[in-house]
């Protein structure tokens, strides 16, 4: 398991970004870099259940679930995942697997760090699409900011 990291600057208040970032439209928008049809059910409050879904090819339902293990407001959001979605069951993971976000402002922009665990086999397709959602993902909130 390897710990992967990913930053942009967002010309946007840290108040704003969790709101844009978080809506359920506008999420679909940033994560289709990911998967054309990526979405998400459930909530983004603290000790809450998450499911992040998208179609695979086949039409399939699949994705992860996990759950929200901390969320300041404004600064941090911390994502437990705890398994795979496969044909409709949750297949736990051996190991917890986390994704993080962080964000600070600095001077007129907020800068906005990923953090997240990987395996190997995923760390070439992260490097390609993290950097374009994330630059996404800027473009969204600076137009909505």
């Amino acid at each position: 398991m390897k710990k992967v990291y990913f930053q942009i600057e967002i010309d946007c208040s840290n108040e704003r970004i969790f709101p844009i970032m978080l809506d359920k439209k506008l999420y679909r928008e940033w994560t289709a870099e990911f998967n054309p049809t990526s979405h998400y059910k459930g909530s983004w409050e603290e000790g809450s259940k998450i499911l992040f879904l998208a179609e695979t090819e086949d039409g399939e339902k699949a994705g992860m679930y996990g759950m929200i293990e901390k969320h300041e407001p404004d600064t941090f959001i911390s994502i437990k995942h705890l398994g795979m979605l496969e044909k409709g069951k949750e297949v736990p993971f051996e190991n917890d697997i986390y994704e993080n976000y962080y964000l600070e402002e600095k001077n007129d922009a907020t800068s906005l760090k990923v953090e997240m665990d990987t395996e190997d086999e995923w760390l070439e397709y992260f490097e390609k699409t993290w950097p374009r959602a994330l630059q996404k993902l800027k473009e969204i909130c600076e137009k909505n900011c």
